[in-house]
């Protein structure tokens, strides 16, 4: 049975991963002005693939084989990369990577509720269900009525957008659900990370081929050049083998955490750099997000209830 406490290791890859894919937020922000979506999406974990499979080559780890294995992996990639990193990127052509980022931090809202559902070990509790409404009140307050004014000039785009992110999350919650499997099927985390990133690339090159004919764009700026490649090779590439790694140790709601840090690292690079407005009810929205995925994990209120005493 995998631990579902996190010791100091998982916690300082858990905050590692938190500053790679916060800087994902950003990097996107930066290339949706210079590439379609499905494009960008596509160098992102074709990069990645790249950068593991050298480092597989090198380092002289043994390649996955089984066909069913691979089968696997083509589900994780749709689930983890092509659903969600898509609907990012579409929804941050409309939205602030600030707010994106914080959307997506209902991530573990939506996996302990698919989780509970699907693993054994992770039932859902009366506590977590109360974390989870809280969380979804959060949501509310970020995506509500004097919210969508903010959206930008087109109401209706800005409310898909951010129901684009939210889609993002349970697909996000729906993998870490089902990548749980790797483990019990003997697979390391470096490999399920390749093998994820190598499938979403196969499913991806023919239809950016058909829909966005990436040989009849305009080159990236060199700033756009580089964003692909931090994209690629840091916040996916290095960002998933840390992911899979706090995955086997402590399980599909304790990594899951990692969206509620992302904002943070998220915000700040896109207030400092692309001048992006922070307004007052995200981090309304974010505080009760807090609070629910608090509740979820539960050591919190442990401790007031020990200090109460």
């Amino acid at each position: 049975m995998i631990n579902q406490r996190m010791g100091t290791k998982d916690w300082a890859m858990l905050l590692l991963l938190s500053l790679l894919w916060g800087g994902s937020f950003f990097f996107i922000s930066i290339l949706v002005t210079e590439l379609p979506p499905l494009t960008i999406v596509l160098l992102r974990v074709g990069i990645a693939a790249i950068t593991l499979w050298t480092i597989l080559l090198i380092a002289g780890y043994e390649a996955p084989k089984s066909l069913g294995l691979w089968g696997a992996f083509t589900t994780l990639g749709l689930l983890n990369n092509v659903i969600p990193f898509s609907l990012i990127v579409w929804g941050q052509n409309h939205i602030g990577a600030g707010l994106a980022s914080i959307i997506n931090a209902t991530t573990p809202l939506f996996t302990v509720l698919i989780a509970g559902a699907f693993l054994s070990d992770e039932h859902m509790s009366p506590q977590k269900i109360i974390g989870v409404l809280i969380g979804l009140f959060g949501v509310t307050v970020l995506i509500g009525p004097s919210s969508l004014l903010d959206s930008g000039p087109n109401m209706a785009v800005g409310t898909l957008a951010q129901l684009a992110i939210i889609g993002a999350a349970i697909s996000y919650g729906c993998a870490s659900v089902f990548g749980r499997r790797f483990k019990a099927m003997g697979v390391t985390p470096f490999n399920t990370a390749v093998g994820q990133v190598t499938s979403s690339s196969i499913i991806l090159l023919p239809l950016v081929l058909l829909i966005e004919r990436p040989d009849q764009l305009p080159s990236p700026s060199l700033q756009g050049w580089l964003s692909i490649l931090c994209l690629g090779i840091f916040c996916t590439a290095l960002g998933y083998i840390l992911f899979f790694r706090i995955l086997s140790s402590s399980g599909a709601t304790n990594v899951v955490l990692v969206t509620f840090l992302v904002p943070i690292s998220a915000s700040f690079l896109s207030w400092l750099i692309l001048n992006e407005q922070l307004h007052g009810r995200y981090f309304t929205g974010m505080t009760f997000i807090g609070l629910g995925l608090a509740a979820i994990d539960g050591r919190l209120w442990k401790k007031l209830k020990v200090i109460a005493r």
